[in-house]
């Protein structure tokens, strides 16, 4: 098992494992280590990918220097390795938000994390991060997201998944292969509010969007977050008039 390591923006590394036998065509699993006087990693992956993923990272910095662990929400590739991790970098403190730290990280985490509101911004050092709470964006209650202000990078967990093992990075089209994966898989708990949340996003106006699973864009990146949110509006009503019918 091997874990690739690309620089999809200044400092912000994509580490990815390509699971060639996850589903019909593959799977990556993708980290991301923000390169800071404070470092960050956002996704700490499954306890079984620790040993590569913490090697790559182990290439662009200590381990020991790591300051912050962070994730979308509870599930096993955003922090299946999180105590893994906790013990490699004894000084990293674990951050998620206020509902994420109340239902499981002020009782499972090794040591007290700290929780940050919506909208609240941490200073890595060079890097500023934004926690941005999105309820049941792409899933789970706890579910927030990063946005690095410096490089306008934002990272999306789940949103955009695409399956194989594209290029790290990509100009051009994602939403296709996104619309593909989640006709097949249906990951996304989508409600009235899940297009609104992706909206929110988009007016950001990030130019990079840190995919957990396939490609990362490199761009413009509003059209393919208002794409997407109009994929999801569709898809609600279409739900809603089969439920009617």
């Amino acid at each position: 098992m091997e874990t690739r390591i690309d620089e999809i923006a200044e400092r912000i590394y994509r580490l990815s494992t390509f699971l060639p036998r996850a589903g019909q065509s593959g799977f990556t699993f993708n980290q991301f280590l923000v390169d800071a006087e404070e470092p960050l990693l956002f996704h700490c992956g499954q306890r079984a990918l620790f040993p590569a993923v913490s090697r790559a990272a182990a290439r662009i910095t200590d381990l020991r220097r790591l300051r912050w662990i962070a994730f979308s929400h509870i599930e096993a590739d955003e922090c299946g390795a999180l105590d893994e991790w906790l013990d490699a970098a004894p000084d990293a403190t674990v951050t998620h938000g206020a509902i994420g730290c109340a239902i499981w990280l002020n009782d499972q985490a090794p040591r007290p994390p700290r929780a940050l509101a919506d909208g609240e911004v941490l200073d890595l050092g060079g890097r500023r991060v934004r926690r941005l709470d999105t309820p049941h964006v792409p899933h789970c209650w706890d579910a927030g997201l990063l946005y690095e202000e410096t490089t306008a990078t934002l990272f999306t967990s789940d949103l955009f998944t695409h399956v194989g093992n594209p290029p790290a990075l990509t100009h051009g089209d994602i939403i296709g292969p996104a619309v593909a994966a989640e006709k097949h898989s249906g990951f996304t708990a989508v409600t009235p509010a899940t297009g609104g949340t992706i909206r929110r996003l988009a007016r950001l106006q990030p130019r990079t969007l840190a995919v957990m699973h396939g490609s990362s864009l490199s761009g413009d990146a509003v059209p393919a977050l208002e794409s997407l949110a109009g994929f999801y509006d569709d898809l609600l009503q279409q739900g809603m008039a089969r439920g009617s019918a």
